[in-house]
């Protein structure tokens, strides 16, 4: 499955007339928003923890490289290794160097975006290692060979009967007759399949969620358990994390955490939270023999002290796709990117440039529910305004919408020109409206009334309304 942005406007006209797709985004407000606001109501100084969240965040990005020195030398003191890769080929290859160094024929993996974005499970297969997802969702959509839709539900985009249909297709091993129709037997036949991958496999990959400098300590959340299989069972554990995870202290990740789950499930924790330092010790009767951390930078730098540098926040805990409008019509792969919805809008641009992602910024009703619920406060639709400018000002936008807005333009900046081309053109609309108020087709306006009426403007303009109320006021007074 190809990740292509440019054709954003494509993939959402497809996710609109699929009907299993529609059927199964349903789930996402269903899931998600209710519980949300149950768990934040729950918790009174929940708007001080987002508050708290956000400085410590912005105090991290602030002196970043201080803390990237701190946490590098803390891994090594307990006895781990950190490396540096500044793209996603230098991470690809460092990677594959640890598991050949291991002779690693068969890895397993806890859920990460990070290795997502640097494709690292098709760098694993090029090279003779097979990769074995081990968070549910991102196990059934490897069977699918697709990529996740949503980056805490990677199979939000499926129903149970296409679950079912995929397991009894790779699982050969199914007895005839056997009941796959529930989410309990699925995920039974899940952890049967799964719990033998992490015996054979010889090294366990994580993301992080935190990464702690005061400790040198990786940190993960996950409802499963699998994550603390991946890195414990397999003699090598390589976390994979990108330069802005980084938190100061153990009490900063404590007040972030309890944000997080809030924000992603409405839970008040996650059932696992794992802390990791280091290799096994002489006394510990389980763990790795080595530990690896893998820096990554990607992009990420040259955000700093720029108008996205807020983004670098995001903990991912998905609020802002949960909460999104056009996500909830869409869903994740229209968006062609590892990370989709009003964060991905955001992010992806910064990553791979506009001119390859410049209709994402554009899916966007500006509706602000996105910031409204981000847990880090972080200013999503100013962030896709400063990219539609961007795309505005490099020629990228369509011709027929730079154009448009140039005529607006032209007369938004001369208000008396603008005030008399609406006191003539309004009432001729209104007119031209007819008795329905409505146009079913207008010039250049084909994308709206392809599907919808357009209404007519009816009564007065803002300006004169503004004007009558101001002018009623005057004559109260008197």
């Amino acid at each position: 499955m190809e990740l292509t942005a440019k054709h954003f406007k494509a993939n959402a006209s497809k996710a609109l007339v699929d009907a299993q797709l529609q059927k199964a985004l349903g789930n996402v407000e269903k899931g998600f928003i209710g519980k949300r606001q149950k768990s934040v109501d729950a918790l009174p100084e929940f708007d001080a923890l987002r508050d708290s969240s956000r400085d410590i965040k912005n105090h991290v990005l602030e002196h970043l490289d201080l803390y990237l020195e701190e946490y590098e030398a803390k891994v090594t003191a307990s006895g781990g290794i950190v490396h540096w890769a500044e793209t996603a080929e230098d991470a690809r290859r460092i990677v594959l160097a640890i598991c050949k160094k291991a002779n690693a024929r068969t890895v397993t993996k806890g859920k990460s975006m990070i290795t997502e974005e640097i494709a690292l499970n098709d760098h694993l297969e090029a090279n003779g290692i097979e990769p074995v997802e081990t968070d549910l969702g991102e196990y059934i959509i490897q069977l699918r060979g697709e990529h996740p839709s949503h980056i805490i539900a990677p199979a939000v985009h499926l129903n149970k009967e296409q679950v079912e249909s995929d397991f009894r297709r790779v699982h050969t091993h199914l007895p005839e007759g056997r009941d796959l129709s529930e989410p309990v037997s699925l995920l039974s036949e899940a952890r049967e399949v799964l719990r033998q991958r992490y015996f054979a496999a010889d090294v366990g990959i994580t993301g992080a969620n935190f990464l702690v400098a005061e400790t040198g300590s990786s940190v993960i959340v996950t409802n499963e358990g699998n994550g603390d299989l991946t890195q414990t069972l397999g003699k090598v554990h390589v976390v994979v994390a990108s330069i802005e995870k980084i938190v100061p202290t153990l009490e900063d990740t404590s007040q972030i955490l309890r944000v997080l789950a809030r924000s992603a499930t409405g839970q008040d924790m996650s059932v696992y939270t794992t802390f990791s330092t280091g290799p096994k010790r002489h006394e510990d009767p389980d763990g790795p023999d080595e530990y690896h951390v893998v820096l990554l930078d990607n992009g990420r730098s040259e955000m700093i002290g720029t108008e996205y540098q807020d983004m670098l926040r995001c903990i991912r805990c998905g609020a802002c796709m949960n909460h999104c409008p056009v996500y909830h019509v869409v869903g994740g792969h229209a968006y062609g990117s590892v990370y989709p919805g009003p964060m991905g809008a955001v992010l992806t641009p910064s990553l791979n440039g506009i001119e390859e992602t410049g209709q994402l910024p554009n899916a966007s009703t500006f509706c602000g529910r996105c910031e409204e619920v981000c847990p880090m406060r972080i200013p999503l639709p100013k962030m896709m305004r400063h990219w539609r400018e961007r795309e505005f000002e490099r020629n990228l936008t369509p011709s027929v919408a730079r154009y448009g807005l140039k005529f607006w333009a032209f007369f938004a900046k001369r208000p008396k020109l603008y005030r008399f081309a609406a006191s003539f053109g309004i009432p001729i609309l209104s007119v031209l409206g007819g008795s329905t108020r409505r146009f079913r087709s207008m010039p250049m306006a084909g994308g709206w009334t392809r599907y919808r009426d357009l209404p007519a403007p009816e009564g007065r303009t803002f300006q004169q309304q503004w004007a009558q109320r101001e002018t009623l006021k005057q004559e109260a007074k008197q």
